[in-house]
């Protein structure tokens, strides 16, 4: 299958080099010229464990060397998106699916403003990973990823069950869904919980659970979201609060990608996050106060990075 990822970042550079270990034709897709002359001169070396391995995959920073691909996967931060999607439509030409698998909510609505609807598919992702360097990677930790049709058509969920097995078997487990709004509900919800709160205080997830002050202010977050799905109609589990709490309990030792993002003055994706909460909330004229609160502080700590 001839793959392109718009997006070669750790999870970009992540998926791409695994699924062209399986015998895929990959390439990468980025604007930075030291990672992509890296990959091309010398491979994608990967740490995981303590064991490296490099991954021989094609990198490009004009997408138009990669001509059109049957899969195109869309991992870039949020605030990239729109530019993403028109490179995505490009590679992915007139029948070629595209599949984001982005954190926070709507990036599949913009890709499907470039693409054809029934060919975006959407998703998440349990694995974790951090770009060292030029064409360096640690794979930090393996977890499931769920994917369905964003239109939710019986052809698009063909399309997302035949991309699953693609998935599994090169080594990425991987589950298709017939709603997978829910799936990505739930997982903007453990964003809420955890990613502002970490980027403003400057500890890791597991730190969340060290006082009742701070797990309470996961739990209003996370509550604030909850009502916003309920509202909309999307059942996310009831348990959503234990749940996030559960999940920085096992991501204890890492910085959230938010955090990373404050710590080396980024743009962030609070908007696509705690922020998309709030315009919802307004919109359904229900009060988030805790995430408003959250989406100002990481607006105002942007704007004045040194």
């Amino acid at each position: 299958m001839k793959i392109a990822v718009v997006g070669a970042g750790a999870m970009g550079s992540l998926f791409g080099a695994v699924l062209a270990e399986a015998g895929n034709e990959v390439w990468l897709n980025d604007v930075w010229a030291e990672h992509v002359a890296a990959i091309n001169g010398n491979g994608l070396t990967i740490e995981r464990e303590g064991n490296v391995r490099t991954v021989n995959v094609r990198a490009a920073i004009d997408a138009r060397e990669i001509g059109e691909a049957e899969l195109v996967l869309v991992f870039v931060k949020s605030t990239q998106t729109r530019a993403a999607a028109r490179t995505a439509a490009t590679v992915a030409g007139k029948v070629g699916m595209v599949l984001t698998l982005q954190n926070g909510m709507g990036n599949a609505d913009i890709i499907a403003e470039a693409v054809e609807p029934r060919r975006v598919l959407a998703g998440t992702t349990s694995h974790g990973a951090t770009l060292l360097g030029p064409g360096n990677i640690r794979h930090a930790g393996a977890g499931p990823t769920t994917i369905g049709a964003w239109s939710m058509t019986s052809e698009g969920f063909d399309q997302a069950a035949g991309l699953a097995w693609v998935f599994t078997r090169a080594g990425i487990a991987c589950d298709v869904v017939e709603d997978v709004r829910i799936v990505v509900w739930n997982k903007l919800l453990i964003n809420v919980g955890i990613n502002a709160i970490t980027a403003l205080t400057g500890i890791k997830n597991g730190e969340i659970l060290d006082l009742e002050v701070t797990r309470s202010l996961s739990r209003s977050a996370v509550e604030e979201g909850m009502a916003v799905a309920r509202a909309r109609g999307i059942g996310v589990r009831e348990d959503m609060v234990d749940h996030v709490l559960e999940v920085a309990r096992a991501t204890a030792v890492n910085r959230s990608s938010m955090g990373q993002d404050v710590d080396s003055k980024r743009q962030t994706e609070i908007n696509a996050i705690n922020g998309f909460i709030v315009r919802e909330g307004r919109a359904l004229d229900l009060a988030t106060p805790v995430n408003q609160t959250l989406t100002a502080l990481i607006e105002t700590l942007e704007k004045h990075y040194e």
